[in-house]
């Protein structure tokens, strides 16, 4: 029996279709009670004959935009998500348990099924105008990313971007996107009042590694122009050197804050790489795949961060890691922002222009 790419309950390695995807895998779901398992049964059936994987989206109405967030590990308090699941199918991506919430699969579904949000724009615009809501900066891509090929036809973020342009409300934005580049006119204009800054994450300058680990994502040369392209708008960008693998990528760390400086970066961040729930066999099944020469020192390097473990989500430690080496890659980010002439961290965006704009039946002041 063929099992359907796009559904959660199969576990088969779809070999045949994984053109631009980032996991051969679409093992069920930690919660759901049943799953199936590809077998031969005797009858031919080439791969060839299986349908293209296609991207499928479905919508939800949201009743609240914003999530809040009281983890000390992050220096924001609320976040929006345009989106859920992603297509970009980073293979190291921490969101990608998230989809078992949805009773799909953190491998292929993560990125073939994603969920978007078309009224978030209006259910923001619905929080600013509670009386109780007091404004701070909102982060955006912190989860999945806002500006994943979909969001060109969708224009859910774009949406976004006005209704925090009219309410003069602060945002920061992680990407890997190029598409942040048509909102360079709003964010140019936010920007101006220090309401607006961007990280683009870059985790290798390797075009052949960035492929098949980040398929869906434009290559680390255009990632570049991105942070060029956005300083040159007077957009404050911050490189995200992030996640750092060690064993495979943590040898680029100053050559990529090098490039990004060039570029036009003036700020700095790096994440060590996580392997939350899911991530850490689908990780590892793409090392063994990909890159099998590297596999054994990258998997013994990270657990050597992580107290003997795939992972440790204790806070403090889980986006850093601990232990020599780990100690070592902290040191050697710091120097070289210095040297480089990088900061650790962005101008603190303004929360005090934050205003309400009047609409059809307001009472208006007098003063």
């Amino acid at each position: 029996m063929k099992n359907n790419a796009a559904t959660a309950q199969g576990s088969e390695r779809l070999t045949g279709r994984i053109k631009g995807r980032g996991t051969v895998q679409n093992d069920a779901g930690r919660f759901e009670r049943f799953t199936r398992v590809a077998a031969d049964d005797g009858w031919d059936s080439p791969e060839n004959d299986l349908p293209v994987l296609r991207t499928q989206v479905t919508c939800e109405q949201v009743t609240n935009a914003v999530t809040r967030n009281t983890s000390p590990d992050v220096p924001f308090d609320r976040s929006l998500n345009p989106y859920r699941g992603c297509e970009h199918g980073c293979i190291y991506c921490f969101a990608r348990p998230s989809h078992a919430y949805l009773g799909l699969s953190p491998g292929l579904d993560f990125e073939t099924r994603l969920i978007a949000r078309p009224n978030a724009a209006h259910a923001l615009e619905r929080e600013f105008r509670r009386p109780s809501y007091t404004p701070d900066v909102l982060a955006i891509g912190t989860n999945t990313d806002a500006y994943q090929p979909i969001e060109r036809d969708r224009r859910i973020m774009r949406g976004v971007l006005d209704v925090l342009r009219r309410f003069r409300h602060p945002v920061a934005i992680v990407t890997k996107g190029s598409l942040i580049e048509r909102d360079i006119d709003i964010l140019g204009d936010m920007a101006a009042d220090r309401l607006a800054s961007a990280s683009i994450s870059i985790t290798t300058l390797n075009a052949k590694i960035a492929r098949t680990m980040e398929p869906r994502v434009p290559s680390p040369a255009r990632r570049l122009q991105i942070i060029e392209r956005l300083a040159s708008a007077g957009i404050p960008v911050r490189v995200s050197v992030s996640p750092l693998i060690p064993g495979l990528t943590d040898h680029e760390l100053e050559t990529i804050l090098q490039k990004a400086h060039d570029a036009g970066a003036v700020a700095a961040s790096t994440i060590s790489l996580r392997l939350p729930g899911e991530v850490s066999d689908l990780f590892q099944d793409w090392l063994a795949r990909e890159l099998p020469g590297y596999a054994t020192k990258v998997m013994a390097r990270v657990r050597q961060m992580h107290g003997g473990r795939d992972y440790d989500s204790t806070f403090g430690h889980r986006m850093r890691g601990q232990g020599v080496h780990a100690d070592l890659m902290r040191r050697r980010f710091k120097s070289a922002c210095k040297r480089i002439g990088l900061t650790e961290h962005l101008q603190r965006l303004r929360t005090d222009l934050f205003m309400r704009p009047t609409q059809d039946g307001d009472q208006l002041s007098l003063f």
